[in-house]
């Protein structure tokens, strides 16, 4: 059964990686990664490969930035030629972003089945591009592979048949399993001068934070408040980055003290800062996840999450974009650290393991 596992962008890497290494054990797949290439920085996909201990992809369609209807488009049409050259029984997307909706279009579309992994999440916000995405995605899809109970509550209100969807688990947390150790042995503890729990995590990309002035400005001010009481640490996205510029606040940012910017960081040593972090300030869907499972407080800056699971049992804790009350969550947090919240259900490394077995009694029943 030749199956092709599509990433485009990094967060779609860790979820790929251990899929992929459980389909290559199999005797029953033929597995094949198609890399679209929407994530335009290639220095850093081939370090995510390289550290998540994946094969070269064996498609790279190299698609690139652009707006969202140009991206989406132009990863429809590489991707129907690769669909129609290599014929292949399934396709497996993963998470959110446009390579996702783009390739469940075209497979559909030429009649191949299409399996979605970290299907069912809703924020409910249509304005984030991501949750037009998982929608368009979960409609097409044949098989609906579940991280949390949110994931089936939603989809049965949607009107899904249940013989479609699956409860597997998180293939995000089997990556971090599989590489915290690994992880532990980097230097960018050291390289950057940090203490275990003497610094605070900064990710910060999504359009409402960072593609306005009075967002960013915010962000700033927020850095500028936890800073004089703890380092900052912040790998900056090139997209906020180059929204500091335009908005004239590169140089009173290049000004704050005890503020470690950084460029995007692989993905063993990012992991080490977060298990390492006090807090993390975050607009990351998937670091919520990882927070989660690391018992690390997180403070996420938007209105809704797709993933309540993080809420309801994690350290998470969804805050507006207000740097005094950010503020002072961030004084709280690290004030609560560890404390005891538990791990999600099946959130135990073997989700791969479990899609694979679906997968496995799918193609016996055929």
């Amino acid at each position: 059964m030749k199956v092709i596992s599509v990433v485009g962008a990094r967060p779609n890497f860790m979820k790929v990686a251990p899929l992929h290494r459980v389909l290559q054990r199999s005797d029953v797949f033929e597995p094949l990664i198609v890399h679209t290439g929407q994530h335009y920085d290639e220095r850093m996909s081939d370090i995510f490969f390289r550290q998540l201990e994946m094969p070269e992809p064996d498609i790279y369609l190299g698609v690139g930035s652009g707006t969202h209807a140009q991206q989406t488009a132009r990863v429809m049409i590489a991707f129907e030629e690769v669909v129609q050259q290599e014929r292949p029984d399934l396709v497996i997307v993963v998470g959110d972003v446009n390579s996702t909706v783009a390739c469940s279009l075209v497979a559909a579309k030429c009649h191949v089945p299409v399996a979605h992994v970290e299907a069912g999440l809703r924020s409910f916000d249509r304005t984030m591009p991501e949750e037009i995405n998982r929608i368009v995605t979960d409609s097409l899809s044949d098989l609906l592979f579940v991280t949390e109970q949110s994931g089936l509550d939603n989809l049965k209100r949607e009107g899904v048949p249940d013989e479609k969807v699956h409860f597997v688990g998180n293939v995000m947390i089997d990556a971090l399993v599989q590489f915290r150790e690994k992880a532990a042995r980097t230097t960018i503890m050291d390289d950057l001068g940090l203490a275990p729990r003497g610094y605070v995590l900064m990710t910060m990309h999504r359009p409402a934070n960072v593609d306005n002035a009075a967002g960013l400005s915010a962000v700033l001010e927020t850095i500028e408040r936890i800073s004089p009481e703890w380092p900052v640490v912040f790998p900056i996205h090139p997209r906020t980055r180059a929204r500091f510029e335009q908005f004239d606040l590169a140089e009173r940012l290049a000004a704050v003290e005890h503020l470690t910017l950084t460029p995007p960081l692989g993905y063993l040593e990012f992991l080490r800062l977060m298990e390492q972090a006090a807090v993390v300030v975050t607009d990351s869907g998937g670091i919520q996840e990882e927070t989660t499972y690391l018992q690390v407080p997180c403070l996420t800056l938007r209105d809704s999450t797709e993933r309540p699971v993080t809420v309801e049992l994690g350290t998470n804790e969804l805050l507006p974009l207000d740097p005094v009350r950010i503020h002072e969550r961030v004084r709280a947090a690290r004030a609560a650290r560890r404390n005891g919240a538990q791990v999600p259900p099946l959130w135990d490394g073997h989700a791969a393991e479990r899609i694979v077995e679906v997968l496995a009694r799918q193609v016996v029943s055929v």
